[in-house]
């Protein structure tokens, strides 16, 4: 670029998406004078979706400014919760986060899930036709112009990830309502009505059962409840800590 020459700030938080060189407290940024303020920010590494508020020379400004010469620019992150409007709260988890899906549905959040490989295109096209966040890693996904919201998923490990997007978006927790297979909705189901899905032991041992309305797959509380138990439980404790 040959250009103006601005200042950016960029918040400690967003620094994961920074190289290292300019990290420093004011970066000097020479811009080529047509470029967006949000097309800058993204060739430093920020996708939009983690951008709160963009503020020029102490007052807020949108991607859309194009900066002049001089101006000081300060890049910050989204206020938590973030609150998406337009929609229900809803997401869709790219083919790497399928634990974090599974678990966004324990809880009762509608989290859609693909599980093979579409493509950044298809993704972020069902984002905009069905209204729902994007969640991924892929910074190339999440500067896709096309996505309704999207955010990014800053940890590698799924207790981690879980903590992070509860944080972020404060969802509505209804545990054990939804199918963590499909996310379809769980309703109460008799022990005759899932029985071709029950082995000796299990119609035994257990009485109450759900089954989904979806794709039919009966729930009963297992071997793994206490595993559950304890995700749904860290899951409403952070929740009244939080509120």
């Amino acid at each position: 670029m040959n250009g103006p020459e601005i200042h950016v700030e960029v918040a400690p938080a967003l620094h994961v998406f920074v190289p290292a060189a300019r990290r420093s407290a004011v970066t000097g940024l020479t811009t080529d004078g047509v470029a967006t303020l949000g097309h800058v920010v993204e060739s430093l590494g920020v996708p939009l979706t983690e951008v709160g508020t963009l503020m020029v020379d102490g007052r807020e400004a949108p991607p859309s400014h194009v900066p002049r010469a001089g101006e000081h620019v300060s890049v910050r992150p989204v206020r938590r919760p973030q609150r998406v409007p337009g929609a229900p709260l809803r997401f869709l988890l790219d083919v790497h986060l399928g634990t974090l899906a599974r678990r966004l549905r324990l809880l009762g959040v509608d989290a859609a899930y693909e599980s093979t490989d579409i493509g950044d295109p298809a993704l972020a096209a069902r984002s905009a036709a069905e209204k729902r966040v994007m969640l991924s890693r892929d910074r190339g996904l999440l500067r896709r112009r096309e996505l309704w919201a999207g955010a990014f998923v800053y940890s590698t490990r799924p207790e981690d990830q879980l903590d992070d997007i509860l944080d972020r978006f404060a969802p509505d927790l209804r545990p054990w309502t939804r199918c963590t297979a499909c996310n379809g909705l769980l309703t109460e189901a008799t022990k005759e009505e899932v029985a071709d899905q029950l082995k000796g032991g299990t119609q035994r041992a257990y009485d109450v059962f759900a089954r989904c309305t979806s794709c039919g797959r009966a729930y009963w509380k297992g071997a793994h409840h206490e595993q559950l138990e304890a995700v749904v439980e860290r899951a409403l404790g952070m929740r009244t800590q939080g509120g």
